[in-house]
């Protein structure tokens, strides 16, 4: 536990704002508490506390500490890179994952330049909506590079492609470049998600590189308007 204490931290930390023992609003000891509780050093309990920020369960207010955030709404990290499952596990409410379409493709000009790719390669195409409390409100479209992830199947898609990707493969996922968009909804936009009369979506377009720098995925994740937040947590460095 002593190499990654720092996330064992986190965890319980976590579960303690899922499960309501901190409340939203509330602010959690100090870093110097936390720091004695777990018999740590601050410079540990630094990064659970950041760890807890990019995955939006505190915000840190300076000059008063870290106060939790209400998780009943999903609040999607701008700046970080996490899974939707990740973010799955720490919102409450019943969340359901269903794959809707999963082929093997020949990309097309459009995902050629996505992935920056040729149209001899092949891409895994992975189609996905996100039901919260009954309602499908995430499209999410994902195309993978098949000499990168070779053996994906829809259960793993049903599950946590990154976790695939990590754990099976031993790979890493190190950084992406991330385009926050309104689109018009499409027909498929209409076809798969709840859209309550919705004419737009708000559209978080990846494109996600391995640790040598190399793009494996392109992604569209289609949100409808009214039930998600983006966040991100932004210092102005004074000269």
């Amino acid at each position: 536990m002593k190499k990654n204490k720092y996330k064992y931290i986190y965890e319980e930390l976590a579960d303690k704002m899922k499960d309501g023992t901190f409340q939203p609003g509330e602010l959690i000891p100090s870093e110097n508490e936390l720091a004695q509780q777990y018999e740590t050093s601050r410079e540990t309990i630094r990064k659970a506390l950041t760890l807890l920020s990019q995955n939006g369960y505190i915000q840190k207010l300076r000059g008063k500490g870290s106060v939790v955030l209400d998780t009943n709404r999903a609040s999607f990290p701008i700046s970080g890179l996490v899974s939707f499952k990740e973010l799955a596990d720490q919102m409450k409410g019943s969340i359901k994952t269903e794959v809707e379409e999963f082929n093997l493709i020949k990309p097309p000009p459009f995902l050629q330049h996505q992935l920056q790719c040729s149209a001899k390669d092949d891409v895994w195409k992975v189609i996905r909506t996100r039901t919260f409390d009954e309602e499908r409100v995430i499209l999410d479209k994902d195309f993978l590079l098949k000499k990168y992830i070779p053996d994906l199947t829809e259960e793993i898609c049903g599950q946590s492609i990154y976790a695939h990707i990590e754990h099976d493969l031993g790979l890493t996922i190190s950084f992406a470049k991330k385009e926050i968009v309104v689109e018009t909804c499409t027909e498929e936009d209409k076809r798969y998600l709840d859209l309550n009369g919705f004419l737009h979506v708000v559209v978080v377009k990846n494109y996600v590189y391995l640790d040598d720098a190399s793009l494996f995925q392109y992604t569209e994740s289609r949100h409808r308007l009214d039930k998600f937040r983006f966040v991100d947590f932004a210092r102005r460095h004074m000269k």
